[in-house]
């Protein structure tokens, strides 16, 4: 009797354990639920990653202009985007990584019915902001890409809208974003690794955005570009404690992913030298910037690789050990970026405060310092009539666009955009008759202008892949952008 009275209160315990099975289906490693700010995190990550990894499957841009060349692996800075996944794993960082958790973060925010309305807009039009940065990284990249009908799971085979009109949406999106910041109100917080939630940076930030939007609009609708810049440019990015920066810290996984490709101490790979065509220009200037860029060759001067060829990683300039720091920053946009923004707008024009001379020099002086020189060092270099606003050149593109390219270092994608934009500095693609003894090029290498749709397009979504290629001229890297007209 007494083992049955047990055998019946052992079953009677379980059957009321067991009475409510849902909480044997629950992770309990995984979150299922995930908070607004977190997401926002997570695509400030990502954003900073994608842009600033110098990893060959992803981000190939730091070729593209010749800050670098590779020493043994040829395929990317001859433009070979075939052979690795390079324009899905870019296509794909900005589209899941970024842009996606940036959507999901606002929806949650929308549907929050605590938080104080006002620091619900602000947290809205910061998260738009950084969305917008990469929507235009992907019209700057691709050209006509899905937009009016992406990130929808219903949809899995969006249309590609029109480059332009994409474009125009995005100055009408960031002018809202802007407007509804408040500076008497929160953002994310501590969850902003940008600004720490600081709505008065966003703004500043908002209308650098649109500086360099603008600016982008200038050849192909100065009339635009024109009104997009001078609304802008009173109240941008005005030091370098302003710059939109992720501060990566000294251990994995959050490290600078430099570190992950080229540090010692995360890889004995040794992928990456300096390359000649910038390290020459460099030396040529007596660039201050030189020892924050490039450590000292075995002969103890900066010399740079055959760009396009293989390299003896040992006789030639490579990275600095700040650069490959496990918590060097990443710049999103920066003082000097926006300086040389100002510079331009003024040469082409435009009713912005300041001269283009002033603008120029701003721009300079701060690169050199941020890179560990001096006023004085600056203000040396920008005596020398080679670098000088007034006779360095006769054009405005030659002048600025020589000096971007200098300063952008370290920040390829947007030094490429530039590049394209301006058509300074003037770059060769490998030859046969610029090779080594012993090397020679294929024919016909020409530096990309766009880089090509992604294969799993062409699988996935080929009917509207197709007709994005036919509507642009082309799904070739040969193919400009619609504002890339001159």
């Amino acid at each position: 009797m007494k083992k049955i009275y047990i055998i019946l209160v052992a079953a009677a315990f379980l059957s009321s354990c067991a009475k409510n099975m849902d909480g044997y289906n629950v992770d309990q490693k995984n979150a299922t639920v995930v908070p607004a700010p977190t997401l926002f995190t997570a695509a400030q990550k990502s954003f900073a990653d994608v842009m600033t990894t110098p990893s060959v499957n992803t981000n190939v841009f730091r070729f593209y202009v010749q800050y670098w060349t590779s020493t043994e692996y040829l395929d990317e800075p001859r433009y070979n985007l075939t052979a690795r996944t390079i324009p899905q794993s870019f296509w794909s960082a900005l589209y899941k990584d970024v842009i996606t958790d940036l959507k999901e973060s606002k929806r949650i925010i929308a549907a929050d019915n605590v938080t104080n309305a006002d620091v619900k807009a602000n947290q809205t039009a910061e998260a738009e902001i950084l969305e917008i940065m990469a929507w235009s990284t992907l019209v700057n990249t691709f050209g006509n890409v899905p937009y009016s009908q992406a990130i929808d799971i219903s949809n899995v085979q969006p249309k590609y809208d029109d480059a332009a009109t994409i474009y125009s949406d995005l100055l009408v999106r960031l002018d809202a974003a802007i407007g509804k910041l408040k500076t008497t109100a929160a953002g994310y917080g501590t969850a902003d690794l940008f600004y720490g939630g600081d709505p008065a940076k966003w703004i500043k930030l908002g209308n650098s955005l649109k500086l360099r939007l603008g600016l982008i609009l200038a050849d192909k609708d100065p009339a635009k570009a024109r009104t997009t810049i001078e609304s802008a440019a009173s109240n941008v990015l005005a030091s370098a404690a302003d710059n939109a920066k992720f501060p990566y810290i000294a251990s994995p996984p959050n490290n600078n992913p430099i570190s992950t490709n080229a540090n010692a101490a995360l890889t004995t790979r040794t992928d990456y030298v300096g390359a000649s065509a910038f390290i020459d220009k460099l030396n040529a200037l007596n660039d201050p910037r030189l020892p924050g860029y490039f450590t000292l060759a075995a002969n103890g001067k900066y010399v740079g690789g055959y760009y396009g060829f293989t390299n003896s990683y040992a006789n030639y300039s490579t990275m600095t050990a700040k650069i490959k720091s496990f918590d060097f920053e990443a710049l999103l946009l920066d003082y000097p970026e926006t300086e040389f923004a100002l510079a331009e707008a003024a040469a082409r024009g435009f009713n912005v405060p300041g001269t283009a001379a002033g603008h120029y020099n701003n721009a300079v002086t701060a690169s050199i310092i941020y890179w560990g020189g001096t006023a004085a060092q600056a203000a040396t270099y920008l005596a020398r009539p080679d670098v000088a606003y007034a006779t360095a050149s006769t054009d405005f593109r030659e002048v600025i666009g020589n000096q971007k390219w200098i300063a952008l270092y370290n920040r390829g994608y947007e030094s490429w955009t530039e590049w394209r934009r301006l058509d300074f500095p003037k770059l060769s693609p490998p030859s046969t008759a610029n090779a080594p003894a012993g090397q020679s090029a294929p024919d016909g290498l020409t530096i990309p202008l766009r880089i090509i749709y992604p294969i799993n397009e062409q699988t996935l979504n080929g009917a509207s892949r197709a007709a994005a290629a036919a509507a642009i001229g082309g799904d070739l890297v040969t193919t400009k952008l619609f504002w890339d007209v001159k």
